[in-house]
């Protein structure tokens, strides 16, 4: 902190995370300790590198003041991170109710014989932050399954063939069932038509015929989700 009569200045060494192609930014905070009006002006050995804003203004009595200050985009890091630009920062005794509007660069003019106090900066490069290393992927144990990988390529390469798998079977498993219906309709025929020896018959074929219906829809039925749970692995 530089403490002058009129304004105390926060930092006085601008510190800048330095990274090439990248704009970086740090604030000054200007604490007015005295009951005037202080009208300030800030300047830099390399305008074109340096963006302030405000770059002049005036703060109120008791009041503070923040100046933000951002270094433009750079292609080549200085040798060493070492940097010679500097900053002036010069404050003056202003007119009451004074603003921003009112501040003249005739008002920090010494041959005017104006009491202009000054406050240097300099600037200092940081290394930039350090990012954290990528965690790298952990080889499988030897003797250990790789079922999750061997499941992600082959849901990406098959996945289509599984769905038309799933498609047969479910088509399968639709025909026995409207098969399993058509047979019932027809014993029932028999049964209204009041042939029993041909009905008892027709139920032993029946029942057989069912049996193996059923016997098909739980493999296909087993088949399905089988192929379901191995496609959301």
């Amino acid at each position: 902190m530089s403490t002058g009569e009129l304004l105390n200045v926060e930092p006085v060494e601008l510190k800048f995370p330095f990274e090439l192609k990248k704009q970086i930014s740090c604030s000054i905070q200007l604490s007015n300790k005295t009951e005037n009006h202080v009208a300030f002006k800030v300047k830099t050995t390399n305008p074109k590198k340096y963006c302030v804003r405000p770059n002049s203004g005036v703060v109120l009595p008791r009041s503070t003041c923040d100046v933000t200050v951002t270094m433009q985009s750079q292609k080549e890091a200085p040798v060493d991170l070492q940097c010679k630009d500097k900053f002036l920062l010069q404050s003056v005794v202003a007119g009451p109710g004074a603003t921003a509007k009112d501040v003249t660069p005739e008002m920090f003019s010494k041959e005017a014989g104006h009491a202009v106090e000054e406050c240097k900066l300099r600037v200092i490069y940081l290394p930039p932050p350090q990012r954290p290393s990528p965690v790298p992927e952990e080889e499988p144990e030897e003797g250990s399954s790789p079922k999750a990988t061997i499941s992600n390529n082959g849901n990406s390469s098959s996945g289509s063939e599984m769905k038309s798998l799933i498609s047969k079977l479910t088509d399968e498993k639709d025909a026995a069932i409207k098969q399993s219906n058509r047979i019932r309709q027809e014993m029932e025929l028999l049964r209204r038509g009041g042939n029993k020896t041909q009905a008892a018959g027709f139920s032993f074929i029946f029942v057989i015929v069912v049996g193996l219906i059923g016997l098909l829809l739980g493999y296909i039925i087993k088949n399905i989700m089988t192929l379901e749970l191995e496609r959301g692995v």
